[in-house]
């Protein structure tokens, strides 16, 4: 990308896609809204309009914009003060044959609503795209810890048992929530087209010797020279900004969809294991540290004081970058309810900021997270050792079933479990010891005829109900066949490990 190709993008940008820093960049922009004026010029021209085929020869060669052509337009703007006129003059000056006829009818929501338009429908292209891998990467970990059992949480308070492909799944699903609603905006999104200062198409009309139906053929020729299967049928000077929220919510809500992911990482790294008995850690690295971690770099510093620190810095990152997507959708609904009448400015300079920033956040959202999931590291021993911690409390009801089982009475069970499951709570809330309840079943006689059975009683395996079969069913029912469209297996195939800069 040329240095003149940032010139006035936004900030985030830098950290963006190459392919979505280009879409918002200002090169791109003014490219597109020279297209949009010949496409304009070439449509009057098939009408009848006296076009000269030397002006849409000229305006075809000098689409793209040179360093000195925007030297040209700052020169312009500053001395107009109006972005779409500095730009209608630049344009003439290179393609001079065109300069009477650039803009012909047109107000300046033609070049600038349309260009936006289409800047939407592409980004949106990119981000399902992007989603696309980051699910098919996730569905991977899913299907490779589809049986690796974990405690589950509710309230944050340890529950029955789950697994990790499981967990996996729950993400996934709200991401393909989130593939569907971007699909369905993106494939929703029409043109503006041409309808002139107030949507009424007067200009138009008047060029055209009061000739309706070749303004609606003329409106219909640009609006498929842009690429677009419709226009919206009413308009005003802009199209209506609840197009904007219908386009940014989706990206929102993939804001939370993100948020909730990163956050339950950043929770499961912080789920130590704490060993009071010294014999139990004679090797540290296998059992001690977080369930689940992102990638952490040999040479990379969690703390500039603790060196020992290993932060959840890119979880945190899309964290505070969604926090940012999820609000923008607020700015669009208050920009739409305050445009009076047929138009209003006060939406224009918000507009500039809101929309690129949508897109360019929603894409570092997705690729910081597809570099996190692609380097997720599992930690089956300290998760053993969490489950192992809570088990025996989960494991009495079952433990009561088979006492009964053996002839044994129910209630009496019940008693005798409760009073050794206090007894092993004290020793563990009070004491700060290991949770020994399997050891007093154990020693006490009055479970002897199920002491043998135990360990199976115990087995994790057991206390994860359909998780696995979930995970298969989950991905080959829902996910594949969504991946398998098109333009997303092209996308996934192609897709390469993200790497990240910062």
């Amino acid at each position: 990308m040329e240095a003149y190709e940032t010139y006035q993008t936004p900030l985030s940008s830098r950290y963006a896609s190459k392919e979505m820093a280009h879409l918002f960049s200002p090169a791109h922009r003014f490219r597109t809204w020279r297209e949009l004026w010949l496409n304009l010029a070439i449509a009057e021209k098939q009408l009848g309009l006296p076009v000269p085929d030397e002006a849409i020869e000229q305006m075809k060669v000098n689409l793209n914009l040179t360093p000195e052509q925007f030297d040209i337009a700052a020169k312009e703007e500053k001395k107009r003060r109006h972005d779409v006129m500095a730009h209608v003059h630049t344009f003439g000056q290179i393609a001079p044959a065109a300069a009477g006829i650039i803009h012909l009818g047109a107000t300046s929501c033609y070049v600038t609503d349309n260009a936006d338009l289409i800047f939407m429908r592409t980004g949106l292209t990119y981000l399902l795209k992007s989603l696309a891998v980051l699910i098919s990467r996730l569905s991977a970990f899913a299907a490779q810890y589809r049986a690796l059992p974990t405690l589950g949480f509710t309230h944050f308070q340890p529950a029955q048992l789950t697994t990790v492909g499981k967990r996996a799944t729950l993400w996934i699903q709200e991401l393909m929530w989130d593939l569907r609603n971007i699909k369905r905006a993106r494939d929703d999104i029409g043109f503006r087209g041409v309808k002139g200062t107030t949507g009424t198409q007067a200009s138009f009309l008047t060029l055209f010797d009061g000739d309706h139906d070749k303004v609606e053929e003329l409106d219909q020729l640009v609006t498929k020279l842009s690429g677009f299967q419709y226009a919206y049928p009413v308009t005003s000077q802009t199209y209506s900004r609840k197009i904007d929220i219908d386009v940014i919510a989706p990206l929102a809500s993939l804001g939370a969809t993100a948020h909730k992911i990163a956050t339950d990482l950043r929770l499961l790294a912080n789920l130590k294991v704490v060993f009071f008995d010294a014999a139990a850690i004679s090797d540290m690295t296998d059992v001690i540290g977080q369930e689940v971690e992102e990638p952490f770099e040999s040479t990379q510093i969690g703390s500039s004081a603790m060196a020992y620190k290993r932060n959840p810095m890119r979880s945190e990152r899309v964290c505070s970058l969604a926090r940012h997507l999820m609000v923008l959708h607020q700015n669009a609904l208050m920009t739409s309810s305050v445009q009076w009448f047929e138009r209003t400015l006060d939406d224009s300079a918000n507009r500039r900021i809101t929309l690129p920033e949508a897109f360019l956040t929603a894409d570092i959202v997705l690729s910081t997270l597809q570099n996190v999931c692609e380097g997720l590291v599992v930690y089956p021993k300290v998760i053993a050792r969490r489950i192992a911690q809570e088990l025996p409390f989960m494991a009495t009801e079952n433990i009561i079933m088979a006492i009964v089982k053996k002839g044994g009475d129910r209630q009496e069970a019940h008693e005798k479990i409760r009073v050794l499951s206090h007894e092993a709570a004290h020793q563990v809330k009070h004491l700060g010891l290991e949770n020994d309840l399997i050891e007093r079943v154990r020693n006490d006689s009055y479970f002897g005829p199920i002491h043998g059975e135990l360990e199976q009683l115990l087995d994790p395996q057991t206390f994860i109900g359909r998780a696995p079969e979930q995970v298969d069913k989950f991905l080959m029912e829902w996910v594949e066949p969504a991946l398998a469209e098109d333009e997303l297996k092209g996308a996934v195939s192609a897709g390469g490990k993200v790497e990240l800069n910062v």
